[in-house]
């Protein structure tokens, strides 16, 4: 008799250099946890035209009474207007993990790691300015087909990315509280063993201490000028209030 394939228990949505790759490698080291064949697996975004087995078959499948978990991260998920519902059409039970980290330190990110990958060649005051013109039209594309794929939507998106409180709504109406944990990243990186133990209790598994808490996909980039620091903050602030309100937590960005 074919064993019916076995779900993922969680999955990290992003953001987008928000600690996503140093939490999943901290999580898949619990005795209790399987890692999938890869952090990121892009099936609720860029691989949907393939069929829920191929996802399946990113999964380890346990041998009959294993008890493991297993997941992936996936930091466009949070992002891509039609993820939430795909999930949770898939997985209704699925528990969710969002890191947010601070949106002006998520953009310079960004920003400085694809200049070093070769995705941006402007620099930043121009990639900023020229977002609204790379998006327009780019996300009724989205929504008017989903089959549609946007290079500029996955890519150059510095500032829309760090709007959170336009993204957690669409996850917050389909999925019960209990099943959505909201990380900031910060806390992340100054406690990882605390939030690696917070995360594992949301997933009711043991705590657990690593020997280490290496810092993945971390990269150094020079400071930028206090204008345009300036000009991110004031383009953030209002949003921050939003999520701020939405999620009843003050998260000390501003």
């Amino acid at each position: 008799m074919k064993q019916t394939p076995k779900p993922p228990e969680f999955i990290i949505i992003g953001v987008q250099k928000g600690g996503t790759t140093s939490l999943y490698n901290y999580l898949i080291q619990h005795p209790q946890i399987a890692p999938a064949t890869q952090k990121e697996i892009h099936y609720f975004d860029l691989n949907f035209h393939k069929t829920p087995d191929w996802y399946y078959s990113q999964f380890p499948q346990p041998e009959s009474g294993e008890s493991q978990l297993t997941g992936e991260a996936s930091p466009y998920y949070i992002f891509h207007p039609h993820v939430p519902q795909r999930i949770y059409d898939l997985f209704p039970k699925v528990k969710i993990i969002a890191l947010l980290r601070n949106p002006i330190e998520r953009a310079i990110s960004h920003y400085h790691y694809y200049i070093k990958i070769g995705y941006e060649s402007l620099s930043l005051e121009s990639a900023i300015a020229s977002e609204p013109e790379r998006l327009k039209g780019e996300m009724e594309k989205l929504l008017a087909n989903p089959n549609y794929y946007s290079y500029e939507h996955q890519h150059h998106t510095y500032l829309s990315r760090g709007i959170y409180a336009d993204q957690l709504p669409a996850w917050m109406k389909l999925f019960p509280k209990s099943q959505i944990s909201i990380i900031k990243s910060e806390d992340l990186y100054s406690n990882p063993s605390q939030i690696l133990n917070t995360v594992l209790e949301f997933l009711d598994l043991p705590p657990h201490q690593l020997e280490t808490y290496g810092k993945h996909n971390s990269s150094e980039y020079p400071p930028i000028s206090e204008t345009v620091y300036e000009q991110l903050r004031a383009y953030f602030r209002s949003h921050n209030q939003r999520l701020a309100e939405m999620c009843d937590r003050d998260f000390g960005w501003d």
